[in-house]
């Protein structure tokens, strides 16, 4: 039997899914033709013992870091709402977001 990942089946069509588990037999794809997408993924992977969440990983930054940062920027933003200022505020908000694209960039 073909080895599959959680992201090959994810991507994968649903007459290619039933294909798939018409021939497994396992109590997690029974009725296969009546389930829709999602139902005929989790019952595949349970059948085949597929880990369905995937982790992403973040190379090349420390990530606890620039969430650390994040947090303090957070803190600085609802300090300028409550003082109305818009010039300091709209700093603020553009280094959180430009932290959160960096994190972003960088998971795997």
């Amino acid at each position: 039997m073909v080895d599959y990942t959680f992201e090959q089946l994810k991507h994968m069509k649903v007459a290619q899914l039933r294909e798939i588990a018409s021939g497994i037999d396992h109590e997690a794809v029974k009725g296969y033709t009546q389930l829709r997408k999602e139902e005929i993924i989790h019952g595949i992977c349970t059948a085949l013992q597929i880990q369905e969440v995937v982790h992403h990983e973040v190379v090349g930054i420390n990530k606890a870091a620039i969430k650390a940062k994040i947090k303090a920027l957070k803190a600085e933003r609802d300090a300028a709402l409550r003082a109305h200022d818009t010039d300091h505020l709209k700093m603020v908000r553009r280094r959180i977001h430009h932290l959160k694209r960096n994190l972003h960039k960088a998971t795997v």
